[in-house]
């Protein structure tokens, strides 16, 4: 409590009072060592270096960050879902600590703004937001202690910024969720590419389209495949959740897609009491038929034949005897 005193005391005298304030501002508590959160914001891209040499920047307080990070989270969502098993609060955590929060909660907090870092590295397509995030809490955790860290995890974030149930039960990973979907109902799945490209400041940017069964759903873009994929799917679960018709249609195509796979049967069956035999249909049956026709026309003629040569014999003998 004395020591808080004392550096709100002197705070105005600070050469440096701009930062002290905003960092309170972002942890809740005023920096006694500076040169922690200085070094939590100087990205590698600028390539410091110190008088020994050795590259300086916010790597090293990145990972420290990161393992207090689990710790701590780790630690708030046990006692938060008491019975839990294992793997929700595994998954819960995962969310929580996953780079694109991390990324949001730096923009939020205005991390983001304060960090030292080249031009090209400030991109979409970094995580810079997040790194520093995490950097941010080595800092913490190296000045004031594991207790203001769990403190400023509960508070400032969890308590502000982060609904942990709304959180737990949220589908992050849309496009694993899309292929156990397809999978269960034996539906043909495709991402497919639509373009790649970069933006204004060149950071790649990609655009991908998800096909069920041959019909065109939902299109996703992103600065990674993953990231343009996991769009596209998630548009395309709404689409079948949200719309009955369009999830009919889906099926509809699924079940012609079977029928023309299946070979046509020609066959007949033919069926007694006793037994059934299938008997292949041929295509000269025709053929047969006329075979049997001409030789009914056959045995037609020959009997016209005969009838006459008994008819020419009649009529001689009867001649013979008049």
């Amino acid at each position: 409590m004395l020591n808080k005193i004392i550096d709100r005391i002197k705070l105005p005298f600070r050469k440096e009072k701009e930062l002290y304030l905003s960092l309170y501002n972002i942890i809740g508590v005023l920096p006694h060592n500076l040169s922690f959160y200085k070094t939590a914001l100087l990205h590698k891209s600028v390539a410091r270096r110190n008088d020994k040499g050795k590259p300086v920047n916010n790597e090293r307080l990145e990972f420290l960050g990161d393992a207090i990070l689990d710790a701590i989270v780790g630690d708030i969502v046990y006692e938060h879902f008491p019975g839990k098993r294992e793997g929700f609060l595994t998954n819960t955590r995962s969310k929580i600590v996953q780079r694109e929060t991390l990324n949001k909660l730096a923009n939020d907090l205005g991390i983001t703004r304060l960090i030292l870092s080249s031009g090209h590295s400030q991109s979409h397509n970094s995580y810079l937001g997040g790194n520093a995030f995490e950097a941010l809490v080595g800092a913490l955790y190296l000045d004031h202690g594991y207790t203001a860290c769990m403190k400023f995890m509960k508070k400032q974030i969890l308590g502000e910024l982060i609904n942990i149930d709304k959180v737990a039960y949220k589908e992050v990973n849309f496009k694993s969720k899309l292929i156990e979907w397809t999978q269960k109902h034996k539906i043909c799945l495709e991402f497919k590419p639509l373009s790649f490209g970069k933006d204004k400041e060149g950071s790649p940017t990609f655009s991908f389209q998800v096909v069920l069964e041959g019909i065109a759903c939902g299109e996703g873009s992103g600065y990674s495949k993953k990231e343009s994929q996991q769009e596209a799917a998630k548009v395309t679960l709404q689409y079948i959740r949200k719309n009955t018709k369009f999830a009919d249609k889906i099926f509809k195509a699924k079940q012609k897609r079977i029928a023309l796979e299946q070979p046509e049967d020609l066959s007949v069956i033919e069926t007694t009491e006793d037994n059934v035999s299938v008997l292949p249909l041929k295509d000269d049956a025709d053929d047969e038929s006329n075979t049997f026709t001409n030789i009914e026309r056959e045995d037609c003629f020959s009997g016209m034949v005969a009838n006459e040569k008994e008819n020419i014999i009649a009529k001689a003998e009867a001649e013979a005897f008049e």
